[in-house]
This record gives C-alpha cells, structure tokens and sequence, in this order.
C-alpha cells in the first residue's frame, strides 16, 4: 500500500519541495521512497515493505526514459502480463508497478483502458517531458492536484499537496456552504481547498508543455448492453465474475477482514471469501459488524432481525463476527478532527472497525459498499421506463406485483416529476426515518452571501439512466475517499469486489428486468446467490438497519454536552464560527436530546470548526 505524490515545476529544483510533501505524508507509511531529476520528483509514503504485495512504489525503465509512481492494485494478471508479452517465468516477479509501466511502454495514454483494478499513478515520460496521472474507474485509489506559479503538484493525499510549494490552504466557501447545508459535498472535483482539485475516477491527467489536459477513458453509460439470456444464464455469468472479484482482492499475505451486516452485499462477499480463504489454507476472515455488541442479552424485539441475519452467515460458515458500535468518547474524538480532510468524512462506526483490525492486524478489509448502485440495485425507474415506452399491459402487470394500482402509480410518478424532494420525505416517514433537515447550521450571513444551491433530486425515468447517475455522483467517491484515507493511516487498504470494474459493466448493461421482478427488488443478485447465502439473507425484502442507526443516534446524544464544553471553553471562538450559526448550534447541543433531522446538520457543523 502506498501513498504518492510528485511534482512538475517550471524552474525550481523538484528537491526544494519533495521532502516538504512526503514529510506531510508520514502517518500513511513508514517507509519513504523518492526520485528526482531537475524539475520533475515523484515520491511515495508505504507501509512496513515486508506488508505490502504490490512492491516498491517507484519503478524505473531508465532505457525507455520512463519513471512510475504507483499505488496500484491490479486485477487478473496472467491476462494482463500476456497482452504485453511477459513470459510466464518471468511474471510471478513482476510488481504492479512494473505492469503499469509496461502498459504505458506498450499503450501510453490509453493504457488505463488495459488496466483492471484499484489504482492512482504517475509516469513521467523524459523523451517527451511530459507527466502524465491516472486514476482507476471507480475512484477506489484517490489522487489530489494543484495548479500553481511554479507548476504542477499531486498526492494520494489533500495534505500533501498542500505541503507542496505555493499550494494555498485558502478554504473554498462553495464547498463550505455544500457542506453545512448537505453535510456532503456534491462534486467529484472539489474539495475544501480552493487550490486543491480531485482527479475524478475514469480520467487521466496529463502535463505537457505548462499544459494541464484532463480526458475520459471510462463512463458507466459506455458498458456494453448485455446479450439476450435467460435468468439462470445472467445469474450463472455474474456470479463467476463475482466470485473472480472477490479471490483478486484476497491476494497479499496477513489477515483479511470482511464487513458483515447480514444484507445481500456484505453476506455474499464474507462467503465467497470464506470459502476461497479455506480453500487456500488460510486463515479465515475476521467478520465485523456496526451492531453494537449484546454480550448475554437477548436483542430488542425491534432489532432481532438484523442480529439474526448475521448469525445465519456466521452459522452457516463457522465464524464468529466482532460486533463493533460508536460509543459517545469515539464520537467526541471523531468530531475534534478537521473535517477538511478526506478521511473524517467516514461512516462513524467504521472508526471503530478500523481499530479492531488493526489491532487484530489485519491489512485488507472487504467491503461491500458500491452493490446498490450496481449489481444489486434496486431497480428504481422501471416503471416510470415502462409508462413512457407505451407498455401498459406489461406495467399494469408489474403494478399489481408490487400490490399497488396503476393509478396509484401514475399519481406517485406524476409527484416524482413534479416535487421529487416530497417524494423522499414521504417514503422517510413510511419507512419510520427522520425528515431531512433543510434549515442547518449554517452563518444567516454566510447563507445570503453564497446562496447554496438546492439539494439536486434525483429522477428515476429508467433502470440504466439511474444506475449510471448514481455512479456518477459524489457519495459514492466520498466514502471511497474517506475510506482510503483513514485506512491507510492504519495500514489498512479497502478493496470493494461490487466495484470491480467487470462486475460493474456486466450490472450496468443488463436487461431492467433482472433488477425487479414483481414484489422482489435486486433480484438477479437474489437469484444468483440463492445457493450461496443462507435463504432468510437471500430473500429477506428490507435494507433497514434500526439497531445501527439507533446506537449512533444513543452515541452523540450522549456525547452532546461534552461537545458543548469543549467549544464553549476556548478562550475565542473557533477560527471557522463565521460560517456556522454557532449561538443556534450551541443552544442544541445545551438540550442534550437530538430532534428530529438534526444529527447529521450538527455532525457537518462540528466538523467543520477547528476546537
């Protein structure tokens, strides 16, 4: 696992600001690595090198004039090795570094579209002195880059590209009022800095002649459509590619964790890497799950399912789950972080699973994020494809499935259309979840000054369109960013097999059907893994997660008042109060008692101030 950065200045000597980035890196790696000549310096922060599979950051092919920075993860690599002609003796040496730059020796530019598998990296190509950056197709390794007089910054890290000379630690107040009025940001380019910008998952970078050009070699919308089959055909070609998925990501030595939670995605992911694991002779995955821990306790009646779901799994494969939930401390701590960085911005009990496998030493972690906007979605928008291709008899059909009346269909439609942020509200409150706040905690001055945008609403009008907008949106980069950060700080890389760049092309181009069918949501997912999971977690209909999602409510009521003393104590108020309503905030957290929609305005208003 590595943490990149480099740079491409103009005039000055790349070893006057090298050194400045990979210290503002130390906590992603122990191990430093750098190379410069002249202008141009690439770098790497790693972990202990005898922990990582993937070799040495920076890899040379000095006859070629080329130098790659990478940290890279590749898929299926006996196919890849073959495409560039490395003999089989001669490929169970090569690093991923070393495949990355013999893709970009054989394709240049169009190397990414060769590549499968998690990676950022940089090739800076001496005979044309030219830089040229890549990021994987989903996003699942981040890369960081300014812009500034003296040239051209990158990092696998916000912090070390603001290290890099001239790089402005100005905060952008666009991402600031998204922020506080979203508690996310909506932007796959943005971040808090004015000066920093993401490169978006699916694109290349390339620096050439002062010139920064940015260009698209992957988009969701371009997966082929899938050929006619049956259900059984579909189900049997998925679940090979899934499979194939999750034994890619088991590669590399020490212990693999799995996160569990008894739905669809995570269950399917700690079998079928159970299984593989076992098959190897290896340990078995340490399983770990947001619920809070019983010990003797029987659950409450409310929670018993999702308990339950998880037993089935464990009981099924012969693990034990290490049940892991948010206590009011871990709160606190997490919210006196700056929540400028990529890294804080992770789902809150996830805090503490990293801190269960690091002490357990675990070094990859399986996650089960990215399935709802693949290949198990939940197949929002096939009737509203249906209704506007004219097929009445097929929708009045799915209708009655679904135990509503096609009246009742068009009405709802037509609401979607008109007020889709109703809508949400609406199904929030039958699925007993709070509203969404709409007021926050933002500055009245701050707010009039930028006027935030609304919050944009989706519109399902078919299966395809929806997926590819939800992929396309910033809160699936924003965990995966997240992710990435706070877990490389513990040594721990995430690997997403839902997101595999196969698995996600075949999801996307198949039939809408396959995601609905009658009153089943995600049902090609359900049929292929019905001789894989446990029958209640393969054909249990809700997502619903109330223990979860209490137990962090429990935790920063508990830790409210807290909260409250430490920002009162300070002798001036935080630096950054002038975008909040802190008398308002503070008022709040004085009741000690959440209201209704309040959490999440309040968590992105504390992360926000420096106290």
């Amino acid at each position: 696992m590595h943490t990149i950065c480099g740079l491409r200045l103009r005039e000055a000597d790349a070893a006057h600001g090298l050194p400045a980035m990979l210290t503002a890196l130390a906590r992603y790696g122990a191990d430093s690595s750098e190379w410069t000549d002249g202008a141009v310096g690439l770098g790497a922060r790693s972990v202990e090198m005898e922990r990582t599979s993937t070799g040495p950051a920076i890899c040379f092919d000095r006859a070629a004039g080329l130098t790659v920075a990478a940290d890279a993860r590749l898929d299926d690599r006996a196919a890849l090795s073959a495409a560039l002609g490395v003999a089989h003796p001669d490929r169970a040496g090569l690093t991923d570094g070393d495949l990355v730059l013999r893709a970009y020796r054989r394709w240049g530019r169009a190397c990414p579209n060769h590549l499968l598998g998690d990676y950022a990296f940089a090739v800076w190509d001496a005979r044309t002195r030219t830089l040229f950056c890549a990021r994987d197709h989903i996003g699942a390794r981040p890369l960081y880059y300014a812009e500034t007089a003296q040239g051209f910054v990158f990092a696998g890290a916000v912090e070390g590209v603001l290290a890099a000379p001239g790089v402005s630690d100005e905060l952008d107040e666009t991402s600031v009022a998204e922020h506080l009025t979203r508690a996310a940001l909506s932007t796959t380019t943005r971040t808090f800095f004015q000066a920093v910008r993401k490169l978006p998952p699916g694109l290349t970078l390339t620096v050439e002649a002062g010139a920064v050009r940015l260009e698209r070699y992957w988009s969701p919308e371009d997966a082929p459509r899938a050929r006619p089959a049956s259900d059984d055909a579909y189900a049997e070609e998925f679940l090979d590619l899934y499979t194939r998925a999750v034994q890619d990501r088991l590669r590399g030595p020490g212990p693999v964790g799995v996160h569990l939670s008894g739905g669809l995605d995570s269950s399917s992911i700690a079998v079928l890497a159970i299984r593989e694991l076992r098959h190897r002779g290896r340990p078995l995955p340490f399983a770990f799950s947001w619920l809070p821990h019983l010990g003797d306790a029987a659950p409450a009646p409310a929670h018993a399912k999702e308990y339950a779901l998880i037993d089935a799994v464990c009981a099924q494969e012969g693990v034990h789950v290490l049940h892991r939930a948010l206590s009011p401390a871990d709160f606190a701590a997490i919210l006196r972080c700056d929540g400028t960085y990529p890294g804080v911005h992770v789902h809150l009990n996830e805090e503490v699973v990293q801190r269960a496998a690091e002490e357990r030493g675990v070094r990859v972690l399986l996650s089960g994020w990215g399935g709802d906007e693949g290949a198990s979605f939940n197949g929002r928008g096939h009737l509203e494809h249906l209704l506007l291709r004219g097929r009445w008899g097929k929708l009045a059909a799915e209708c009655r499935a679904r135990g509503m009346s096609p009246r009742e269909f068009l009405f709802g439609c037509a609401l979607r259309l008109a007020s889709p942020g109703l809508v949400l509200d609406l199904q929030r409150l039958r699925r007993g979840k709070e509203l969404r706040s709409r007021r926050g905690y933002v500055d009245p001055a701050f707010r009039r000054r930028m006027k935030p945008r609304p919050d944009p609403m989706p519109r399902y009008l078919d299966v395809r369109r929806s997926q590819v907008g939800l992929l396309r949106s910033a809160h699936l980069i924003a965990r995966i960013e997240g992710w990435a950060a706070s877990g490389a700080r513990r040594g721990i890389e995430y690997r997403y097999p839902l997101l595999d760049r196969r698995v996600l092309e075949f999801a996307v181009g198949l039939p809408p059907e396959q995601f609905r069918r009658g009153p089943w949501s995600r049902w090609m997912m359900r049929h292929a893994l019905r001789t894989v999971l446990p029958q209640e977690v393969c054909w249990h209909p809700s997502k619903d997660g109330p223990a979860q999602s209490e137990s962090v409510r429990a935790a920063f009521a508990r830790a409210m008042p807290a909260l409250r003393e430490e920002v009162v104590a300070r002798a001036t108020p935080p630096s950054r109060a002038r975008y909040v309503d802190l008398p308002r905030l503070l008022d709040s957290l004085a009741a000690g008692r959440l209201r209704a929609g309040d959490m999440n305005p309040m968590y992105a208003a504390l992360q926000l101030l420096d106290y």
